[in-house]
């Protein structure tokens, strides 16, 4: 064949990766929003790079854009996945089915867990709130599914209330705010705080001790 002939073939053949995503392109989308998850995650907006994600991927630049439009839309997108993660699981807590005391408490293990287990949340709210909410606040998607939470831990809190187990000036925002800042500083601090006072923060026995610290306090707060 001759070096025409060969380049019309290499022409009208498709990239490997392009076909894949053709066959699968749901199994596309979730390797390009995990790829993008860890690149976020580690290089923040300004440093992630499309062509890392791709790369990690395991597809092409055009197949992200295909998906996801571009790099601002893909940020977003991961924002919201990591958010509708973490509120899913909360759902299946069920606090109110439990007593207000057990409520609370589970509430706050499970948010100091979910922490631990993903740094990579950790990370990106670090990576917004640098850029003061800029792509957060575009999304309608996050303000229903927080809604859900603070109506849920609103339902726990007057229970206790009425059981005359909470004060009445309990606020579930606070309640949550206070549940949130004693895991997320404690993480995203963990090196400086360890070098400066000392001590590994990030031994079993320190993260099991702070574990309860939080559950004592959170509780502690809202009690009679």
């Amino acid at each position: 064949m001759n070096d025409t002939g060969e380049s019309a073939k290499k022409k009208t053949k498709r990239p490997s990766a392009e076909r894949t995503a053709q066959r699968d392109p749901e199994r596309t989308r979730a390797a390009i929003l995990e790829a993008a998850t860890r690149e976020f995650a580690e290089n923040g907006m300004g440093g992630a790079r499309v062509d890392s994600i791709a790369e990690r991927a395991g597809t092409n630049k055009r197949m992200l854009y295909h998906y996801f439009g571009d790099k601002e839309q893909l940020y977003l997108r991961v924002l919201e996945e990591a958010y509708v993660s973490i509120r899913t699981a909360e759902r299946a807590l069920n606090i109110g089915t439990r007593s207000p005391e057990e409520g609370i408490g589970e509430l706050a293990l499970f948010t100091w867990r979910y922490f631990l287990q993903h740094p990579e949340f950790l990370s990106l709210l670090g990576t917004e709130n640098l850029h003061r909410a800029r792509w957060l606040r575009q999304s309608v998607r996050l303000k229903e599914l927080h809604s859900h939470l603070i109506g849920e831990l609103s339902q726990v809190l007057e229970e206790g209330k009425k059981a005359g187990v909470f004060i009445e000036t309990a606020d579930p925002l606070h309640v949550y705010l206070t549940i949130a800042s004693l895991g997320y500083f404690y993480l995203s601090n963990q090196y400086t705080l360890s070098t400066i006072f000392g001590r590994d923060l990030i031994t079993p026995a320190n993260l099991e001790a702070w574990e309860r610290h939080i559950v004592h306090v959170t509780l502690a707060s809202i009690k009679r």
